[in-house]
């Protein structure tokens, strides 16, 4: 009975991209991102879940290849069918990699965080983008029966996300708050993608979204050794006993 509602559910997310809010929030992340991105080189960014209805938010990435993971077939379908917490991927071998809301729609979100630790190399970095929980949109999820956006699960606070990275030893290099529209616009009323990321006139409440931006860090622990000329030096200007150490 359970597997007959996800389908149910992906349709209703899959209308509301195709909704004037949900191809504003779209068009604001991508530009977004676009900036976020600028700086990511190397060989290969990973996306790990579907975000949209294809491959908008990876418009701006300067890696020579990108990759979309996802748990099921989407309109403009995925690069590989696979889930989160479980990647078939090599360790130790993405440069970069996104989580674009990934963690509000999974059942574990923090094993999907490990999993993408596993294959991040040393020095990699790590995109991740949420809602925030005490805005208009995180109350308006927590209030949805269904979720909001449909079927998403939590709303996980940026501190949160922040504490799971630095307990892998990651180090947080940027963040941005976002998202200044109303959960509620109405699509005549439908602002344009700099107008959600930006604070205005029209806009006064606070941001909805977060981006963190990490950066994998691997400290080595070199042993010292004392050369040769050290010991015998140190050795050399131990005190020796005289007749007054005796009573």
């Amino acid at each position: 009975m359970r597997s007959s509602h996800i389908p149910d559910r992906e349709a209703a997310l899959q209308r509301w991209w195709q909704e004037a809010l949900g191809k504003e929030l779209l068009s604001a992340e991508s530009e977004l991102l676009t900036e976020a991105l600028e700086d990511v080189f190397g060989w290969e960014l990973l996306q790990v879940g579907a975000w949209g209805s294809g491959r908008e938010l990876l418009a701006g990435s300067r890696t020579r290849r990108q990759t979309i993971i996802a748990a099921r077939r989407f309109e403009h379908g995925p690069d590989v069918i696979a889930r989160a917490s479980h990647l078939p991927i090599v360790s130790d071998s993405i440069d970069a990699a996104l989580l674009p809301h990934t963690l509000e729609f999974a059942a574990d979100p923090y094993s999907i965080v490990r999993e993408v630790d596993r294959v991040l190399v040393g020095e990699g970095q790590l995109i991740v983008m949420g809602f925030r929980p005490w805005s208009l949109w995180g109350l308006r999820a927590r209030a949805s029966r269904n979720g909001f956006p449909p079927s998403m699960r939590r709303v996980l606070s940026q501190g949160r996300v922040q504490e799971w990275l630095e307990l892998l030893g990651y180090e947080v290099v940027a963040h941005r708050h976002y998202l200044y529209a109303s959960p509620w616009s109405r699509p005549a009323a439908s602002a344009a993608a700099g107008t959600a990321l930006r604070r205005g006139l029209m806009n006064p409440m606070p941001a909805g979204a977060y981006l963190l931006k990490a950066r994998k860090r691997v400290y080595t622990l070199t042993p010292v050794r004392l050369r040769f000329r050290e010991k015998a030096r140190v050795i050399g200007t131990l005190v020796k006993p005289t007749s007054r150490s005796h009573p």
